[in-house]
């Protein structure tokens, strides 16, 4: 190798640092970000070259400029990064020089990089995520808006239902003017997203294939045709993760651990992870723990009891994400339909 490269990125700007595999020599440029600014400064680099670009919010194109520049792209992991750097000062010019000298110790941190069309189908699911957490929030602040006032919609066990919809006028006729009149616009814009949130899943359904991976994630309890697509394409590609605990770690569903002499202590889960697939496997978390009545003998069900009444609700549905984080990597690796594990206990007995 003749040098390393190293990119400090940011929202309008990019400063780069190119620094000689033999002397150590280093020369740092600042980047102005327009199209093919990055592909320009790396003209007259040699090919194949690594350039280390840390994990911001635009990485695409930059990665994008970086490979049609012939040279190699490397993500790096920006928390794990800064730890192994170890620097008690934060400027641009030394991160952007700590990058290299993690690449020359061959110590850099990285994550894999999804093909650009994967990231352009994940598009498709996040956003369906957006939009379902804006519904969520528009159909609290008006279940909140008629709490103040002792209302809610009577004789319907959901209250945005198409029965209970036509008693919102009603029910609206009884609040003051003005609260009547922004949860009017409320209901509004819960229609707006509501229409949207279903073209999202039209376009999934027409642009997105079930492959026989996202087949058989839908053997897992509480994972249908919506979010089967969403882990699939989250995951990408599975044998990145050696372990199904490891799976289960990156999909945030692993609780952090404090453990001090014989004391151990399990707190929160983990915040800097895949957010995506961690809202996946607790919605199909909470799911499980909906219909657990329903199916008494299933693993998950008696999983999700078993938790709850020792602790509760939130912890419940956390060891059945867990578990179902676990069974989804077993499921991608080994090419197999989910196997209940009490139905297979039952089995043998």
């Amino acid at each position: 190798m003749q040098e390393y490269i190293a990119f400090d990125s940011h929202k309008h700007y990019t400063l780069m640092e190119r620094m000689s595999a033999q002397t150590g020599q280093a020369v740092q440029r600042r980047i102005e970000h327009h199209p093919g600014a990055i592909r320009a400064a790396l003209a007259g680099c040699r090919a194949g070259t690594p350039v280390a670009v840390e994990s911001i919010g635009s990485w695409y194109w930059i990665v994008d400029e970086i490979e049609q520049a012939g040279l190699r792209a490397l993500l790096v992991h920006p928390r794990k990064a800064k730890l192994m750097m170890g620097m008690i000062n934060k400027t641009d010019k030394l991160d952007v020089h700590g990058l290299n000298r993690l690449q020359q110790n061959r110590t850099l941190p990285t994550v894999w990089i999804a093909p650009g069309d994967l990231r352009d189908l994940r598009e498709l699911t996040r956003t369906r995520l957006v939009l379902t957490r804006q519904r969520n929030r528009l159909k609290n602040r008006l279940t909140s808006s008629l709490a103040k006032y002792g209302l809610c919609v009577e004789g319907f066990s959901d209250s945005f239902g198409p029965g209970a919809r036509r008693q919102w006028p009603k029910v609206l006729a009884r609040l003051p003017e003005q609260t009547a009149w922004t949860c009017g616009q409320l209901l509004q814009q819960l229609d707006l997203v509501c229409r949207q949130i279903a073209d999202h899943q039209k376009r999934l359904r027409e642009r997105i294939d079930l492959t026989p991976g996202m087949r058989r994630l839908m053997s897992l309890p509480g994972i249908g045709p919506i979010l089967a697509p969403t882990v699939f394409l989250e995951v990408g590609d599975v044998g990145r993760f050696r372990t199904a605990e490891r799976f289960a770690s990156y999909a945030g569903t692993t609780p952090r651990v404090h453990a001090s002499g014989d004391k151990t202590r399990y707190g929160k889960l983990r915040p800097d992870v895949n957010r995506y697939l961690k809202w996946a496997f607790i919605e199909a978390g909470n799911t499980v723990g909906l219909h657990a009545r329903s199916h008494p003998a299933r693993h998950v069900s008696q999983l999700y009891w078993r938790i709850r009444h020792r602790k509760n609700h939130p912890k419940a549905v956390g060891a059945v994400a867990r578990h179902l984080a676990e069974a989804a990597w077993w499921v991608l690796t080994k090419n197999e339909a989910y196997r209940d594990p009490a139905s297979c206990l039952r089995g043998k007995a």
